[in-house]
């Protein structure tokens, strides 16, 4: 669905501000899908039922922090999912009681609890990573190769420079006391 634009709402001040308008509203659109967690909702619907948003988070943060050779404990999990501590420890503590996530202990500290995800975790999310595929080719179908490849390059570029220049502030902003 295309927005058009109202003449008194196109930027006029320099020739690229319009792109950086369309950039915004197409931004605007996508976090209010994203708010209604539409690719989600539709994965959970088919794959599995009994989960929640916030669960089916919890996997993909641990996967990520694994990935990027992390270890996940419930703090760095509670960190990623900006959750506080005793909200991420029950959320860890119902995925383990479904058998997606483990407990192990830290070889370096046995104090530490160390979060991995199970055969179970892993082909849930396997499962959800073929229906948000699903969703992405139904959008991008008739596109060509050398579109989905650009828009793939370009929106993940933007993503990662957006990560790294607002991620570091907003976090800066959560561990300022508020008074």
């Amino acid at each position: 669905m295309s927005m058009d634009m109202e003449d008194d709402e196109r930027p006029d001040s320099h020739p690229g501000d319009e792109d950086l308008f369309r950039i915004g509203q197409a931004l605007t659109r996508m976090r209010l899908m994203m708010g209604r967690r539409v690719i989600g909702r539709i994965a959970i619907a088919r794959v599995a039922p009994g989960l929640d948003l916030s669960q089916l988070d919890l996997l993909e943060v641990v996967r990520r922090i694994e990935h990027a050779g992390g270890e996940a404990t419930v703090g760095a999990i509670a960190d990623a999912m900006r959750l506080d501590p005793s909200r991420g420890s029950r959320l860890v503590a119902d995925m383990v009681s479904r058998g997606m996530l483990r407990r192990d202990a830290s070889q370096e500290d046995g104090r530490r609890s160390l979060i991995q995800i199970t055969g179970h975790g892993q082909h849930l999310l396997s499962e959800i990573r073929v229906v948000k595929q699903a969703a992405i080719e139904n959008v991008t179908h008739d596109w060509s190769t050398a579109d989905r490849h650009a828009f793939a390059t370009l929106f993940e570029r933007f993503i990662n420079r957006f990560e790294e220049i607002h991620l570091p502030a907003d976090r800066q902003e959560d561990e300022t006391p508020a008074g």
